[in-house]
């Protein structure tokens, strides 16, 4: 499977980088490779085997809404990945961070509904906190390389005649 994926190329801006991906683990984009990512994708599983659980008529209403919010967990890591920019990558998993808060008072709310048990909650917290560690982290990561290529861009600046 080729793999696309964006790289930086020193100060002369971004470059298409191709690469073939011999991976046993079925990786065919870059952000398949992300802790964070395979952390939400895991989450998502456990949310919608906990959201069974829901009574019927809550299904298309709590449940759907916990559905949707923990898929974007997922969903903003992969579509961020995909930008150019790093700001934009940033933006993204800002998002995610966001949708993941969103899925944890969901879930918090559907404990105070009789939903879920209390202890199911308390099973599922540390995995919400492995994920935002991870989305932190990379954040940092991102932050980090805006504020190293502003200042390798001020160099350059400060170097010219």
């Amino acid at each position: 499977m080729l793999d696309y994926m964006f790289s930086h190329n020193n100060n002369r801006g971004m470059a298409l980088a191709y690469s073939l991906n011999n991976n046993t683990m079925n990786e065919h984009f870059s952000f398949e490779k992300l802790l964070a990512y395979k952390s939400a994708r895991k989450l998502v599983n456990e949310i919608y085997m906990l959201q069974k659980s829901f009574p019927s008529v809550e299904k298309y209403a709590l449940g759907d809404q916990i559905r949707r919010s923990s898929v974007s967990v997922a969903a903003n890591i992969a579509e961020g990945s995909g930008r150019i920019s790093a700001k934009e990558k940033l933006h993204f998993v800002e998002i995610s961070y966001g949708s993941l808060l969103e899925a944890y008072c969901e879930l918090q709310l559907a404990s105070d509904l009789g939903y879920i048990s209390e202890n199911a909650l308390t099973n599922i917290s540390p995995k919400f906190e492995e994920t935002a560690k991870l989305l932190s982290g990379l954040r940092s990561s991102l932050l980090k390389s805006i504020h190293d290529s502003k200042n390798s861009k001020l160099s350059t600046l400060n170097s010219q005649p």
